[in-house]
């Protein structure tokens, strides 16, 4: 039940005006301000525009001075510098968000989206595995991808080097989507540059991050909780025992989606974290077929969704904040761990959760997880 109340947020009408679209974009550029607080804030004061106003007393109350949210003008200058590469705007709630991330933790607010957005209403399987991956790896991740696109799923990758980029190349004329790290316009890595405009121009690359973001290290793992909030399930090829690509299977698996991976010599480094997930209980496979007998036949995502209502009390400190700083610490524990230990309904908890983020005191990752700042 906690985990439910505290992984979707509360139903909320998508902006309507383009004033209001600036305002969405001002709320969650604002500093300090992540998707969770975010939808904490609209589902408190009921627009972007009063969230904004309130802002600043929030901040305040988390004894953070002179806070100043983003400007209009800045906010605005995004939207059209997004407008003038062609890319668009999808806020949550809206019908072309992709209704496979309303479910996730922490789904972004806003996207932006740089090509074909109705491959989001098709089925999607998203492969990762090893930056410098092996001939073999390689010729792998080409295969499947080849494969499970003429099967009629859309292949999702991070287009980073190695098996994301075979990945994509394999699936260009299937159906590809691009999930990046920096902004949708930022080419990462530079040898991709031709493989950027290819995507975009008979795929689709998305990004949650700012128009002219450079990539940098933190924002890597939140990329790989929306590469893995988009497939139905993750295929692994090649990662090694510390990887990104298994940063994106646990993702996978708080986000309730199957991951599938390809085996790999035991001696091979780069495949220490594949022979680790299936020693754990991923399931194996050796080809496109056995993803698909392992995920059945594709479906067609819903483009209703539904999310649960939540209760939204005022916030109230007292004690609350030095019991929960007391139970966190540097190592990351669930949200809803955090709940059951502190023996209090989520509706009191999340408020102080806002709070003591907006201080700065703890830190949201992906997957649901808070940490003590140090």
């Amino acid at each position: 039940m906690a985990s439910d109340l505290l992984s979707t947020p509360p139903p909320l009408a998508p902006p309507k005006t383009r004033d209001a679209t600036v305002n969405w974009l001002r709320l969650i550029r604002s500093r300090r301000v992540g998707p969770a607080t975010f939808f904490r804030l609209l589902a408190e004061h009921g627009t972007a525009e009063a969230a904004l106003s309130a802002l600043p007393q929030v901040a305040a109350n988390a004894g953070v001075k002179k806070y100043v949210p983003v400007s209009f003008q800045a906010a605005e200058a995004e939207l059209r510098q997004g407008e003038n590469i062609g890319a668009r705007l999808l806020c949550y709630g809206s019908a072309n968000y992709p209704s496979q991330l309303v479910d996730i933790p922490d789904p972004p607010p806003v996207l932006w989206a740089l090509g074909d957005t109705s491959l989001t209403e098709r089925p999607i399987l998203s492969l990762v595995g090893a930056r410098n991956a092996s001939s073999l790896g390689t010729r792998m991740a080409t295969a499947l991808a080849r494969g499970l696109g003429e099967a009629g799923f859309v292949i999702a990758s991070g287009l980073a080097r190695g098996v994301d980029t075979a990945a994509h190349l394999a699936s260009l004329d299937t159906g590809t989507i691009a999930v990046q790290a920096g902004g949708v316009d930022t080419i990462y890595p530079r040898e991709n540059a031709d493989l950027h405009d290819q995507i975009s121009k008979s795929g689709l690359r998305i990004s949650e991050q700012p128009i002219g973001l450079q990539p940098m290290a933190r924002h890597f793992p939140r990329r790989n909780r929306l590469i893995s909030g988009l497939g139905r399930a993750v295929v692994v090829v090649e990662a090694a025992a510390k990887s990104g690509s298994l940063i994106t299977a646990r993702e996978a698996l708080d986000q309730g989606r199957d991951v599938l991976v390809v085996p790999g010599h035991p001696f091979d480094a780069r495949s220490a974290g594949c022979n680790m997930l299936i020693r754990d209980g991923a399931t194996l496979v050796r080809s496109a077929k056995d993803v698909i007998e392992s995920v059945a036949a594709p479906r067609q995502a819903d483009r209703t969704p539904e999310p649960k209502r939540t209760n939204t009390p005022a916030h109230s400190a007292g004690a609350a904040h030095a019991r929960i700083l007391g139970l966190l610490g540097p190592t990351p524990i669930a949200e809803d761990q955090l709940i059951r230990d502190l023996k209090l309904h989520p509706d009191l908890v999340t408020p102080q959760l806002v709070t003591l983020e907006m201080e700065g005191k703890i830190t949201r990752q992906p997957g649901g997880l808070l940490a003590k700042t140090i």
